[in-house]
């Protein structure tokens, strides 16, 4: 296996073909998005509204009105979470060098989840803002180093998926507990659609509540991807080359505590990100981690936005909801990992 991987690392082109083509296509999907709706703006339209918002009169001031309070938030919402779910799930995968980690197979975003959904009951947010993503990011930090010690002692990608599975089903039993203790049907309708994960109706607010601690996860993982270089040949030969295991698992963790907890708490939970993009893309640039981070990083925002625009174009009078898109797309992805790793064992 690992001489099948230094082959390919070998034929492998520069990435930055693949780079470059995967920030085209986030343009144009930004476009695309900024552009559809109930009201549809094309791109001269939407462009003379955004660059020159004091020329902007009669319909161009709604269009101006639409793109800076509905979708513009909208557009960079999608990309900073699809970022942040396309690295954390790269960079978990390295740390646990394990193909099948991700936060939301792994637990670690219903984890985040439930430390939001603590804050939505019991109304915290509405005495700091601040708090939701606090505490989703400290659940999300508490499932990460719990799976991370299992991982250590040598589990079997089949154990620790099943630890996974058993912090969801933990998660989500607290997650059942709290919708039907909720005091009204509204406080239950809401945690249920927030938790379903979506784009809709967000604000500039939630952009520069989650902004912050994304690009801050963001920049940890980054700065970690060439010590996970060494970690592919194993701990005992990454210690000898020099690198602090300790810190690097405690980068790992903190970054994607970072990340997912911002995320989940601006969007709810969606899944499957972190796995299928950077199993689109490992074998393009080598299966080097650090080469893998950036197209994970765009990778994950295209298919993010790409699924939103999706489901805002085959919705009816009720859109659907992010995650649900999300894990219709990434659960058949995932058997099929699952079955390829069993071809592979046998």
């Amino acid at each position: 296996m690992m001489h099948r991987h230094k082959n390919a690392a070998a034929r492998a082109p520069h990435p930055w073909l693949l780079n470059a083509g995967l920030f085209a296509a986030l343009l144009l999907l930004s476009a695309i998005s900024l552009g559809i709706g109930s009201v549809p703006i094309g791109v001269a339209d939407w462009w003379q509204a955004v660059a020159s918002p004091g020329m902007a009169e009669g319909l161009a001031l709604r269009h101006q009105a639409i793109i800076e309070e509905i979708r513009l938030p909208r557009v960079l919402l999608g990309v900073l979470v699809g970022m942040s779910l396309g690295v954390c799930g790269a960079s978990l995968q390295g740390l646990l060098r394990n193909p099948l980690a991700e936060p939301g197979i792994l637990g670690v975003s219903s984890s985040a989840g439930l430390g939001a959904v603590v804050c939505i009951y019991f109304g915290l947010w509405h005495w700091n803002a601040w708090l939701l993503p606090t505490v989703a990011m400290a659940s999300a930090a508490l499932a990460t180093f719990v799976l991370y010690r299992i991982a250590r002692r040598g589990a079997s990608n089949l154990t620790l998926i099943l630890a996974g599975v058993a912090m969801s089903a933990l998660t989500g039993a607290l997650i059942s507990l709290a919708i039907n203790l909720a005091p009204t049907p509204t406080d239950m309708q809401d945690i249920v659609l927030w938790l379903m994960g979506s784009l809709a109706d967000r604000s500039f607010d939630e952009v520069r509540l989650s902004l912050p601690f994304i690009v801050l996860g963001l920049l940890i993982l980054a700065f970690s991807s060439r010590q996970l270089d060494a970690l592919t040949l194993g701990e005992d030969e990454a210690a000898s080359m020099g690198v602090s295991l300790p810190r690097l698992r405690a980068q790992i963790i903190a970054g994607t505590a970072l990340c997912v907890g911002a995320s989940v708490a601006v969007t709810g939970t969606i899944g499957f990100i972190g796995l299928v993009v950077p199993h689109l893309f490992r074998r393009a640039v080598g299966y080097r981690p650090s080469a893998l981070i950036l197209p994970s990083a765009l990778g994950g925002a295209v298919l993010l936005l790409a699924a939103d625009i999706a489901l805002r174009l085959l919705s009816g009078r009720v859109e659907l909801m992010l995650g649900v898109v999300t894990a219709l797309i990434g659960a058949p992805f995932f058997f099929y990992l699952v079955l390829r790793e069993r071809w592979r064992s046998r």
